[in-house]
């Protein structure tokens, strides 16, 4: 069987590529001709995928419980490949920059718009049971979810409100110890940390402080600025921003809000989460006011953050 022009070309090009290597051509050539062809399960390890569910209980509704949150985790890796693209990009160009942070944005509203799984598609019954095993677990340790906010904005956004003015000069470490999260994680009776909290700093603290250090000069607030400053149009990445804003500091923890509610709300006293997070404040974003771009927004929409995801609920009543 005679070689055509463009195998021919082909394998030229692989000689090329393999001399340059120092490598052998041919033996590479024996290992493509005894190689099993690539299956869809194979690539995607999927035997070793679905065999990642473990549930505590025997309530079949956990195992929702447990697919979502891994569900979740993936796609707070996917941003998280964003992120790492744009600060380690070269030479950052505002179409790049702005094409990846719609791709976070895509991300998230995938995931809010999924959220009704969580609101509504377990038995309460089953789930207050489950849940008691689970302790002190609880999905405030996401550690991924941490590290998007630490890309986003610059750290002092995500110190707690009543310390940004004192801490606004001081050390990510210093700024660390006020960060707003931990806030949520204290215990509703003493207000000491929660064991929640205590693993979740052991595990991340010192990532968490590094990430803040190595991202100073390109999280996508700084990277705003410095765009701004070079006098670009930066129109599309503001709205992009401004988009970002919303679903991670609004729309995604009042999906989380909305889902305590179904749950945990009771008369006469509400149930505590399974770390024994405050979530009746931790979530609503009216009492964090997390905002990682203040100056994409007027004063009127700073003061009113969250108000119309509040109103578009009742509306839908």
């Amino acid at each position: 069987m005679s070689i055509s022009p463009e195998i021919e070309k082909r394998l030229n090009l692989l000689q090329e590529k393999y001399d340059a290597m120092g490598q052998d051509m041919t033996s590479y050539l024996d290992g493509l001709l005894h190689a099993d062809f690539l299956t869809y399960w194979d690539y995607i390890h999927l035997d070793t995928l679905l065999s990642l569910q473990s549930p505590k209980t025997q309530f079949p509704d956990e195992e929702i419980f447990i697919m979502y949150h891994q569900i979740t985790e993936l796609y707070f890796k996917l941003s998280l490949h964003e992120c790492k693209q744009i600060a380690e990009a070269e030479n950052l160009t505002i179409d790049f920059f702005t094409a990846r942070v719609k791709r976070i944005n895509r991300y998230f509203e995938a995931l809010t718009n999924s959220f009704e799984i969580m609101v509504d598609g377990m038995e309460k019954v089953q789930f207050l049971q489950f849940r008691m095993s689970l302790l002190p677990a609880s999905g405030f340790q996401s550690g991924q979810y941490r590290m998007i906010e630490i890309h986003a904005t610059d750290f002092i956004n995500l110190v707690a409100p009543h310390h940004h003015d004192e801490l606004s000069n001081a050390s990510v470490e210093e700024q660390f110890e006020q960060i707003y999260w931990k806030y949520g994680a204290t215990e509703l009776s003493t207000g000491k940390k929660t064991l929640t909290l205590n693993q979740f700093e052991k595990k991340y603290a010192k990532t968490f402080i590094q990430l803040g250090k190595s991202v100073r000069n390109t999280n996508f607030n700084s990277l705003l600025r410095q765009m701004q400053a070079k006098g670009e149009n930066t129109k599309a990445l503001e709205e992009q921003l401004r988009q970002l804003d919303i679903n991670v500091n609004v729309n995604w923890p009042l999906s989380h809000y909305k889902s305590a509610v179904r749950y945990l709300h009771r008369e006469p006293e509400e149930i505590k989460a399974t770390g024994g997070t405050n979530w009746q404040k931790y979530l609503p974003p009216r009492f964090q006011k997390r905002i990682f771009y203040p100056s994409l927004w007027s004063e009127q929409e700073i003061t009113e953050w969250g108000k119309g995801w509040v109103d578009k609920v009742v509306s839908e009543l």
